[in-house]
């Protein structure tokens, strides 16, 4: 792996524990789903080739922070916060991949001709 995608995969790790937090603290669902969408936004546009990797790398912090706060700090969520953090996932999805359009479309607008 280039020294380059180390350093992109390392944010993609950092915007995931950051969702994940905003997850635990803020209690808001849609927060979190709106920062797993700018994340992966980026994310895609500045590697868009196998934008499917930002999905995993950024969404599976959400559902993790709510199953750490539960062991660890004893936080007790409902059902329905349960299935919510699945639904980085879902926004995840649609960030990554308008990233990878967006920088294709840059790339075709701009290239040399």
């Amino acid at each position: 792996m280039p020294k380059s995608d180390a350093l992109v995969y390392g944010l993609a790790v950092l915007l995931g524990i950051c969702a994940g937090t905003l997850e635990i603290t803020a209690n808001d669902i849609l927060a979190t789903a709106l920062f797993v969408l700018v994340s992966t936004l980026v994310l895609g546009f500045l590697r868009p080739r196998q934008a499917w990797r930002w999905i995993i790398v950024v969404g599976v912090f959400v559902p993790l922070a709510r199953l750490l706060a539960y062991l660890l700090l004893g936080q007790k969520p409902y059902h329905a916060q349960i299935w919510a953090s699945g639904l980085g996932f879902v926004t995840g999805i649609a960030g990554s991949y308008a990233g990878a359009m967006a920088r294709k479309g840059v790339d075709e607008l701009f290239r040399a001709h």
